[in-house]
């Protein structure tokens, strides 16, 4: 039963249960020294050369577990311990290269840094190279490779470097806390950090939901996670772990397409406010964007300060795929409507923290959105729900024209198109991960079918309209 992409997934999963386990039973800062051992007993390493690595790495894992380093106010941190076995040497020559008469790579190079040795290979002097590529472009059996590490090449807006230690560095006025670079981390050294101990404490604090009751919001993406389970057992589960009841965040989307069609047909231009990474970037990228960025809260917020407003005393707990949620919810705008967050990571964690097996449990329903707040999942959802939106609330005079950014180098184009006023569109859906939220570093999977489990799941929706599923907000 494979319930995770990879084993760096896995690994982290196994410090969260642990963790967790003890937190359940107080005996976290009791205990919190031996969980390495326990990850990794006896003196045999399974994953380092020395097992005392192994486990001090651990311990550093045990620490972003228990939320990381209070003084960074990123949610993404470096394992600096974990950070050594990438290679970082930039421009380098692999043995395709052939010895070529041509020497094309000699040519284009202006700072003299390619010279050959006795068989004709190429070499290239570190000293002399500026990384600038040109060689790689003109070599004809693409002999010549960038090696950049895997980190370095998933964060698209360049926020990571190396530090003096050869580890990696990231840029907090950069980052966008999108994730990109802990789902692709080889060795799991850059992690985001954990609330889950915060989310334990909500639970057994609730007193059985009598002193307050905790609400448990799961975005539209769960859909598409749990695949070993049915959707239905995976909310049984929720309410197991002693959640009052769980609520749909495609209902807060349904209200900010609602919403956020008004706001576009009355400004006639909009970026969507619904991925925080995305409006993040705007804010550290392109700030005379930020006018234009929807003043709708997200639909995690939208939805949150909804039940605060008519369930208090209450406390909400979000639960998706996306690290840049973990930021989110510490902004002074977000904060009083979300009390914590976890990713669908943290959740599996949770579950088997106390044991439980959801496929033995029966299946609870979930049902409070549309169609259209259900596929704000991935790409180009938010974009349909929007021109849905345009049409329930009779505008005809607003002819929309959108562009659905998958990925954060497709929102930096459409972006930049805007900044210099020749991007043909009114509408721009901002989506920091590919595929959308399905592609969220906190998902138990990644894959191209996560979509069409999105759009089967809003097709079960039960309201079919925007306005029937917001009519009983009313």
């Amino acid at each position: 039963m494979r319930k995770f992409d990879t084993k760096v997934q896995y690994l982290k999963y196994k410090v969260l249960r642990e963790v967790a386990r003890e937190a359940w039973n107080d005996t976290l800062l009791d205990n919190v020294l031996d969980i390495p051992t326990k990850i990794v007993p006896g003196n045999t390493p399974t994953m380092r050369c020395c097992v005392y690595k192994e486990r001090a790495i651990l311990s550093e894992r045990v620490k972003m577990a228990m939320g990381g380093d209070k003084n960074n106010p990123n949610v993404i941190e470096v394992i600096e311990t974990a950070c050594d076995e990438c290679p970082m040497g930039g421009y380098e020559v692999t043995n395709s290269c052939r010895g070529c008469l041509a020497h094309r790579c000699e040519d284009v190079c202006k700072r003299g840094a390619i010279s050959f040795d006795h068989n004709h290979v190429a070499h290239i002097d570190k000293s002399k190279c500026v990384n600038c590529g040109a060689c790689a472009k003109v070599c004809p059996f693409a002999a010549i490779v960038d090696r950049k590490r895997p980190c370095q090449n998933a964060c698209k807006i360049k926020a990571i470097s190396m530090n003096e230690n050869k580890a990696a560095k990231i840029n907090n006025d950069k980052c966008i806390a999108c994730g990109a670079c802990v789902y692709q981390c080889p060795f799991g050294a850059i992690t985001d950090k954990s609330f889950i101990i915060d989310v334990i404490d909500i639970l057994k604090n609730s007193d059985n939901n009598k002193k307050y009751k905790v609400f448990a919001v799961v975005a539209p993406a769960i859909s598409s996670q749990f695949t070993y389970a049915k959707l239905g057992q995976v909310i049984s589960g929720l309410k197991e772990l002693g959640f009052y009841t769980v609520i749909e965040a495609a209902l807060g989307a349904d209200m900010v397409a609602n919403a956020e069609s008004k706001e576009l047909a009355e400004k006639g231009f909009l970026t969507s406010s619904c991925c925080p990474a995305f409006v993040d970037y705007i804010h550290k990228t392109f700030p005379d964007l930020v006018p234009f960025i929807s003043h709708n809260l997200s639909p995690m917020a939208t939805i949150s300060k909804y039940i605060k407003e008519h369930e208090a005393p209450c406390k909400i707990v979000f639960i998706g795929p996306c690290t840049a949620k973990k930021a989110e919810v510490l902004k002074d705008g977000v904060k009083p409507y979300v009390d914590s967050c976890m990713t669908f990571e943290e959740l599996q964690a949770l579950f088997d923290s106390r044991d439980m097996d959801i496929t033995t449990l029966s299946e609870d329903v979930l049902d409070n959105a549309s169609y259209f707040g259900r596929i704000f999942a991935r790409c180009g959802g938010l974009a349909d729900a929007v021109k849905e939106g345009l049409k329930e609330n009779g505008i005809e005079n607003f002819e929309l024209i959108p562009i659905s950014c998958d990925g954060i180098e497709a929102c930096r184009v459409a972006l930049l198109k805007k900044s210099k006023n020749v991007l043909n569109a009114n509408f721009v859906e901002g989506m920091a991960c590919i595929g959308g939220c399905i592609g969220g570093a906190g998902c138990l999977t990644h894959g191209e079918k996560n979509k069409a489990e999105v759009d089967k799941y809003g097709m079960e929706a039960h309201e079919k309209t925007i306005s029937d599923a917001i009519s009983v907000l009313k």
